[in-house]
C-alpha cells in the first residue's frame, strides 16, 4: 500500500487511467465485433458500413496509446480484406 501522499495520488491517477483505458479498449473492442458478425452474416454493405465506424474508432484508440500503431492497422488491414472479399464470393 503507498505510504506517502505523492504514491497515493499516483495510484489514484493509475486507476482512473486504467478505467478509462479499460473503457475505451471494450469499445473498439465492440466496434471490431460488429464487423465480425456483419462479415458472418455476408451482408457486405453491413459490413462496409460497420467498417467504416469501426476504422476511425481503431486509430482513435491508438492514438491514445490504447494499441500499437501496427497492431490497429494490421487488424484494419485484415478486416478490410474479408470485408472486400464479401461481394466477390
Amino acid at each position: 500500500m503507498a505510504n506517502t501522499p505523492s504514491a497515493k495520488k499516483a495510484a489514484r491517477k493509475i486507476a482512473r487511467r486504467t478505467a478509462v483505458n479499460t473503457a475505451r479498449r471494450s469499445r473498439v473492442r465492440t466496434f471490431l465485433r460488429r464487423v465480425e458478425e456483419a462479415i458472418e452474416s455476408g451482408d457486405k454493405t453491413a459490413a462496409m458500413t460497420a467498417f467504416l465506424a469501426a476504422e476511425p474508432e481503431m486509430m482513435s484508440a491508438t492514438s491514445k496509446g490504447i494499441f500499437h500503431k501496427n497492431t490497429a492497422s494490421r487488424k484494419i488491414s485484415r478486416l478490410s480484406h474479408r470485408v472486400k472479399a464479401l461481394g466477390e464470393a
